[in-house]
């Protein structure tokens, strides 16, 4: 090939490489295998990129599926998509289908108030608003949490239980464990050393739900 006609093209793959590189140091995932009762159900899958103007845009989806003699009992898939501005909730748009229900919950940050417009027109009286956002280490501190699936604002009582020896991609690792209580469900986490989160164990009705990084 003429070097001349290399040139240009070598200088526009080096671009692009750059972009891409420095378009994945700026993004995290956290990708789940889900078992319930330990038995793999399924996985969950996180997505977070950085933004302009402090902004953060998280990308989750789910999908379980829960077998009873090799014949499905339950189906599951939740996607969810949700911009944080200086850690504080500002959109949210989520989809979640439970067999043939499908929920959606949609709202938005303005000013002093978040507004949910579905599944139910709500106005939460809050400056900053978060989700169950197990990836952020802040949620920790909050007193009400939203539920993403159902748009519920739940109220959370959340401790510290010192910390355990827990297994992540076949290594031991020295954790932080706490607990998230509310009146709908209880929820186990783990984060690393960095505040990294690394596991989490949610108890229901239906039985015990856990993630484990793969």
């Amino acid at each position: 090939m003429n070097a001349m006609v290399l040139r240009p093209l070598m200088k526009s793959l080096f671009s692009f490489l750059m972009f891409f590189i420095a378009l994945n140091a700026q993004a995290r995932s956290w990708d789940f295998d889900v078992s319930m009762d330990g038995k793999l159900i399924g996985s969950h899958q996180f997505m977070l990129t950085e933004q302009k103007n402090h902004q953060q845009q998280l990308k989750s989806e789910a999908n379980f599926n829960v077998k009873i003699l090799s014949i499905s009992f339950f189906q599951y898939h939740h996607q969810a998509s949700e911009l944080w501005e200086n850690n504080c909730l500002r959109n949210l748009e989520a989809r979640t289908q439970e067999n043939r229900k499908t929920t959606i919950v949609e709202g938005l940050q303005e000013k002093s108030t978040f507004r949910l417009s579905s599944p139910n027109a709500v106005d939460l009286q809050a400056e900053c608003v978060m989700t169950f956002a197990y990836w952020n280490p802040k949620i920790l501190q909050q007193k009400k949490l939203l539920n993403p699936q159902t748009g519920e604002y739940l109220s959370a009582n959340i401790s510290s239980l010192g910390k355990d020896n827990i297994l992540v991609k076949g290594q031991l690792v020295k954790a932080d464990h706490y607990k998230i209580d509310t009146t709908k469900f209880k929820i186990d986490l783990w984060y690393g050393p960095d505040e990294e989160w690394l596991a989490l164990q949610s108890v229901t009705e239906d039985g015990k739900i856990n993630y484990v990084l793969k």
